[in-house]
């Protein structure tokens, strides 16, 4: 497609001489051939403007930067805001995309609530995707691994590739990083939703209010005018100010919870294997026995549903898929029963309320003592290690402080950090000697909650050049150690 067709479908000025025909986009120099845009952004760690030259000796025909950026041998596309027109302008080269697409942010529940929603479409019988920190989840189940929020032309031909697939729904997590680097731009989202907001990533934003700033792109500016907001109510008066925000922009709103208007959860009673739960929606009491454990997986489900009904999907079918739903990797996984009856479960809390929220969902099916085994993240927000050994000390029995990715920290000062909340938790380095010791003492009335990794594969030591992924499943460890003790080997 020529380039100044792609300024016109995007609504901008091409400049002089924007007759070239324009073969595909890249923010990588790297990645450039003859007939690409390239974009060149500003960063926290580098600045793509000294790799335009580069870029333009590869083939760059055009170059989307800042006005006071230098540009010799290819047109400049300049713009204030160079991350956002280069998103609008790929936008229209990567077509078609999936006919319904939504976006869920919020610190805690994107992935869960976006496979949830992915789930619900299929078991209506639509051909449904789900894009985030799992990777991109297609129609067959398969899988591929990426960011929770893909750089922009990776998000662009994935929505397209699904779309040329035969993908009519997909659901995408919103990341506030990706949010204020406008990699989720471009595409029509008829949904999106907000599950909930506490401290996180803090080593980026400055401070809470730059971070909701940057979650509040998806309600301002990225949802389609038109749009609905499907909005957790419970919790914090950040919830609250979601609304105010969609309302503001023209949103139609969808509030969900204990004192939400148009799905209210009424009433929830733990079960064996799941919660009994009474919801009412358009004017009609219902019970559902949902197949997950834990107050934030009834969140998740109920806002997953109010996607599903904003796309269009009967209630009925809705419901029906909310008691048939799975869990999700890594997110309150029960990875094996210990030798002693004892189950471990897994889980991605990584921030003082995602942990809170996981033991306080274990806490109903306890009758002995939950042994909680986490560690923090190095170089990530340290403000929130503290209040993360807090949280766990004060809801759990025993605490034991382990390794998460330690990056390019000492793995020793990030416990000590930890331990600082952690009153009266003990330490073991190696996070599968910790896992190990956590089962191995577990009793048949205990339950084991490994936090922090989740779903993921690998532990990340050293950073930059020297940076190496050990592989690492908290999954297929914490089922290891469990055939060691039944062997008598540990």
């Amino acid at each position: 497609m020529k380039l100044s067709r792609l300024c016109e479908k995007a609504g901008m000025a091409c400049p002089e001489g924007g007759d070239a025909s324009v073969t595909g986009f890249a923010i990588d120099n790297r990645k450039v051939a003859p007939g690409t845009v390239f974009g060149a952004f500003r960063g926290s760690v580098s600045n793509g403007e000294d790799y335009i030259p580069a870029a333009i000796e590869a083939g760059a025909i055009a170059v989307v930067a800042r006005p006071e950026a230098k540009v010799d041998g290819a047109l400049h596309i300049a713009a204030d805001e160079p991350r956002k027109a280069f998103a609008l302008l790929a936008a229209q080269f990567f077509t078609p995309v999936p006919d319904h697409i939504v976006a869920v942010t919020g610190t805690n529940g994107k992935t869960s609530t976006v496979e949830m929603t992915r789930q619900i479409w299929r078991m209506a019988g639509e051909r449904a995707a789900s894009i985030g920190t799992l990777g991109v989840t297609t129609p067959d189940e398969s899988v591929s691994t990426g960011l929770t929020t893909p750089d922009i032309v990776t998000f662009l031909s994935n929505m397209s590739g699904l779309a040329r697939e035969g993908v009519t729904h997909v659901a995408y997590e919103a990341s506030s990083h990706g949010l204020w680097q406008s990699r989720n731009e471009g595409v029509p989202v008829e949904a999106a939703a907000f599950t909930n907001f506490s401290r996180d990533h803090l080593d980026y934003h400055k401070d809470m209010e730059d971070y909701f700033a940057a979650k509040m792109r998806l309600f301002d500016e990225v949802a389609s005018d038109g749009a609905t907001a499907v909005v957790w109510l419970d919790g914090s008066d950040w919830n609250a100010r979601v609304v105010e925000h969609a309302r503001a922009r023209g949103l139609s709103v969808m509030t969900v919870g204990e004192t939400g208007d148009d799905i209210r959860l009424v009433k929830r009673e733990p079960t064996q294997l799941g919660q009994s739960l009474t919801v009412e929606h358009a004017g009609a009491q219902r019970t559902i026995n949902l197949p997950l454990i834990g107050a934030y997986q009834i969140s998740n489900a109920l806002v997953a549903a109010g996607l599903a009904l904003a796309t269009g999907i009967d209630a009925g079918r809705v419901w029906d898929g909310v008691a048939r739903l799975q869990p999700v990797r890594g997110r309150l996984e029960r990875a094996v029963i210990a030798p002693s009856g004892a189950p471990v479960y897994i889980d991605y809390a990584h921030t003082p309320d995602a942990i809170k929220a996981a033991i306080a969902a274990l806490r109903p099916h306890v009758t002995g003592r939950l042994i909680t085994v986490f560690g923090a993240g190095g170089d990530r927000d340290h403000g929130k290690r503290a209040p993360m050994g807090e949280a766990a000390a004060k809801a759990s029995d025993v605490v034991i402080v382990t390794d998460d990715n330690p990056r390019g920290e000492d793995p020793a000062d990030i416990r000590r950090a930890v331990l600082e909340g952690a009153k009266g938790a003990r330490e073991i380095a190696g996070r599968r000697d910790a896992i190990c010791a956590a089962i191995g003492e577990a009793g048949p009335d205990d339950i084991v909650l490994v936090a922090g990794k989740g779903h993921e594969l690998g532990q990340i030591i050293g950073s930059g050049e020297n940076m190496k992924v050990l592989p690492f499943d908290d999954v297929e460890v914490a089922r290891e150690c469990a055939a060691a003790l039944a062997r008598g080997d540990a």
